[in-house]
């Protein structure tokens, strides 16, 4: 791609608002807006490198993945034209090298390529980009672009953009690759006008933080090691302090809401029901709920976030915060992420609370209170009787999934909102439910998935957070093992021989596979005989459910869960599994959260590898939930060393939640983590690691705390104000409010 600029002069100066088509032209300009999401001069300096690669140093071909679009900084080894067996042509295999003794294949295909040879000879360094493939067990790129880089043996001058000994290397597209950002951005940066700096002085001298001019220069192309060091600190912190202040600024206006108290009463529901309970509270879970009764006692709305270990107990900590607000005269719903979930939580809740939830039935206790499930599935007659319980307050206790956000669904008296598996929704949605209510009702949100330290501070800053480290008593151990099909398949047959033997000795068994039926297949015409080797699909509930059936778990009752089947087929088939009518349960992830049958004690995951860390984790806590010990079995084709194998060993390694988030995370794109994907925009976070800059964020923390202690709206800092508001927008400040 050439640049179509116009001929610029000293005296053109741009701005970060200016478009793009002014400094680069509309050619180039259109390329970066169609595969790269940029337009502004703004967009593209803070478009940062991904990393840099430095003249002698080496980039890790062996930690390369199938499939993964990358740019490589490697040295020519050895060249070779070889004909083609399809047709009377010719092909060119090119061997370079990391300098680590990681070798990559560039194959380019076709008689017109051959010219190649010459340009690419043994000893040059180049950077090499393209879709990583494997053929016959060796990594390749198939006609990569690539940029060379002048040595001492080559009469051509440096690459301008290239000049330093920093290689910027930006995350490209396969139509804009690394060198030709590197391009315009130098274009850029010759004319642009320095944007004003936000940061209050006092803050930068105070950080010793760089100034944001300088910073955006040296972040693109940096004079040495020490100058991009600093660079990248002053712009992490801005987007530290960016985020941090969004949350504390949201923090002290929630604060300062009004909401109806709801105090304990020690004659009432909450009392009745702890006197019933056939076991004790663990210490955990009576510390949590003395701060959550002390919250929902005061006149501002608790927002209050409860992450515990699966299996830890939060469903009975919430139960307890539901109880004390009814005692006070108000309701308490719980939104589920699934109907699977929600009619979970229903029965658990139903329980639980046995005639203290059975409000107007003959059993009923005296002080009791009604229960009720709000699902989309609900006939016409079963969901008028249940809305109109809702809406009388006969229900003091409610649990729905989406569609307790749906016109019509009415309470008396909302108090108190509680959200299980927070990041199954979107902020929509848990307003929706908020806007039901009279007064800001306080809110409870739960999550199994347990939450490194510096996450909780940027994603859940605005909330308190209360934390259960405990597992009641009479939990069993969970054992976890790797099985690697494709290496050694007798320990596959070896797996399903020991579901045989759980279900003889009177236990159940969970299937998990990552997808629900056939998709059809993707048409995939890779050149000649060099194809791709495409990876299979994974595998799926319908297909695995009968080879079982027909193959190693003959003669078992086997079951079948996915969340294509209708709602009810979805609650008897539960029902069965729970009531040990069936052995096996072959599933999605639907089991994911909130299934309890504590008589299964071994799961097998198919195509392990598929499913991200947490999830595992969240899987594996199906199992172990009664007196036996639970096993969970991780089935792969990942090979061993590769990124997949060692994220498997991991998991199979520890069942502590927090160092799996912690390993979650740093396999994670920042993005993913704030929930970029969901609100729809491209992350903001593009230096700042949460996992990595714990220290710079809690600095961010207590400098955004004290100037919006001073100056709550930042009305006497404007362009702060206005960065704040460029780098976390409204509706991604939202997401990031959780509540």
């Amino acid at each position: 791609m050439t640049s179509t600029a116009p001929s610029r002069g000293a005296e053109m100066k741009i701005t970060v608002d200016t478009p793009l088509k002014t400094p680069l032209g509309d050619k180039a300009a259109r390329s970066l807006a169609d595969h790269l999401d940029l337009h502004t001069a703004g967009d593209l300096i803070y478009h940062f490198p991904r990393r840099y690669d430095e003249r002698g140093q080496h980039t890790d071909i062996r930690s390369l993945a199938v499939g993964e679009q990358v740019t490589v900084l490697a040295q020519v080894r050895a060249t070779n034209v070889k004909p083609m067996r399809a047709r009377q042509d010719k092909m060119l295999e090119v061997t370079v090298e990391d300098g680590a003794g990681g070798l990559l294949l560039l194959t380019f295909f076709g008689r017109r390529q051959i010219w190649r040879e010459r340009d690419l000879r043994p000893g040059r360094w180049g950077l090499f980009a393209g879709k990583v493939t494997e053929f016959r067990g060796r990594r390749q790129l198939n006609s990569p672009e690539y940029q060379l880089l002048a040595g001492e043996d080559d009469a051509a001058g440096e690459v301008e953009e290239f000049a330093g000994a920093l290689i910027p290397v930006y995350p490209a597209a396969a139509a804009v690759p690394t060198w030709v950002i590197a391009r315009c951005v130098r274009l850029v940066l010759d004319t642009l006008e320095p944007p004003e700096d936000p940061l209050p002085a006092a803050v930068r001298a105070e950080r010793n933080l760089a100034p944001l001019g300088a910073a955006l220069r040296e972040v693109h192309r940096p004079s040495s090691r020490g100058a991009l060091m600093s660079a990248r600190r002053r712009l992490k912190w801005d987007e530290a302090f960016a985020v941090q202040l969004t949350l504390v600024q949201r923090k002290a206006r929630s604060a300062s809401w009004p909401a109806s108290p709801r105090p304990r009463r020690e004659d009432g529901l909450l009392g009745a029901f702890d006197r019933t309970l056939p076991f004790e509270l663990t210490r955990g879970q009576r510390a949590v709920g003395e701060e959550i009764a002390v919250d929902l006692a005061s006149p501002h709305p608790m927002h209050r976030l409860l992450q515990g270990e699966v299996g830890s107990g939060k469903t009975l900590v919430a139960a307890r915060a539901m109880l004390q607000v009814v005692d006070s005269g108000g309701q308490a719903a719980m939104l589920a992420p699934t109907e699977v979930l929600a009619a979970q939580h229903y029965r658990n809740l139903c329980d639980l609370l046995g005639p203290l939830g059975r409000a107007g039935e003959l059993d009923s206790a005296p002080e009791a209170t009604g229960v009720a499930l709000v699902t989309g599935s609900l006939g016409v007659a079963a969901r008028r009787s249940v809305l109109a319980r809702v809406a009388s307050g006969e229900a003091g206790v409610v649990v729905g999934t989406h569609a307790l956000l749906s016109e019509g669904v009415d309470f008396a008296d909302l108090g108190l909102v509680v959200v299980d598996e927070q990041h199954r929704f979107g902020v929509e949605q848990r307003d929706a439910l908020r806007a039901k209510a009279a007064q800001p009702p306080h809110v409870l949100v739960m999550t199994a998935t347990p939450i490194p330290r510096t996450v909780a501070m940027t994603v859940f800053g605005d909330l308190e957070t209360s934390t259960l480290v405990e597992l009641p008593r009479g939990r069993s151990p969970i054992a976890s093992h790797v099985v690697p099909a494709m290496e050694k398949p007798a320990y596959l047959d070896r797996a399903w021989r020991r579901v045989r033997e759980e279900v003889a000795a009177g236990h159940q068994a969970y299937v998990v596979c990552p997808r629900i039926g056939a998709v059809e297949s993707e048409e995939d015409a890779p050149p000649a005989e060099r194809a791709e080797s495409a990876r299979r699909p994974p595998l799926a509930v319908l297909d695995v459910a009968p080879l079982l059936t027909e193959g190693p778990l003959h003669g078992l009752r086997i079951g079948v869960l996915h969340g294509r089947l209708p709602a009810d087929e979805k609650d008897t088939v539960m029902r069965r599994f729970g009531a040990g009518e069936l052995d096996v349960l072959v599933a999605t992830t639907v089991i994911e959260v909130g299934v309890d049958v504590p008589n299964a004690t071994v799961m097998i995951v198919m195509d392990a590898d598929r499913f991200g860390v947490s999830q595992l984790h969240q899987l594996r806590g199906r199992v172990g939930r009664g007196s036996a010990p639970g096993l969970c079995l991780l089935v792969t084709e990942a090979t061993e060393a590769t990124p997949a194998r060692v994220r498997l060993d991991a998991v199979a390694s520890t069942t502590d939640g927090f160092r799996l988030a912690e390993l979650d995370l740093e396999q994670r794109r920042e993005g993913d983590v704030l929930g970029a994907a969901q609100s729809g925009h491209r992350s903001h976070l593009r230096l700042l690691s949460l996992l990595r800059d714990e220290k710079l964020i809690q600095e961010a923390r207590a400098e955004a705390e004290a100037l919006v202690a001073q100056d709550p709206e930042l009305t006497g800092h404007p362009a702060l104000a206005a960065s704040v508001a460029a780098l976390v927008d409204e509706e991604r400040a939202e997401y990031l409010g959780k509540g």
